[in-house]
C-alpha cells in the first residue's frame, strides 16, 4: 500500500528533489519489507 502511494507521488512529481525523495522512500519501504519478512 505504501509503495503504491509513493509511486503515485513519483508519477506526479515534476521536481527533481521530490523525485530523489521518492527513490529514497522506495528504498526505505523495501528495507522495512525485508525486516518484516525476517520477523515472520
Amino acid at each position: 500500500e505504501m509503495f503504491r502511494e509513493i509511486n503515485t507521488i513519483g508519477s506526479k512529481a515534476n521536481n527533481v528533489s521530490i523525485a530523489h525523495s521518492v527513490v529514497e522512500m522506495k528504498a526505505s519501504v523495501e528495507r522495512i519489507r525485508e525486516v518484516l519478512q525476517n520477523v515472520e
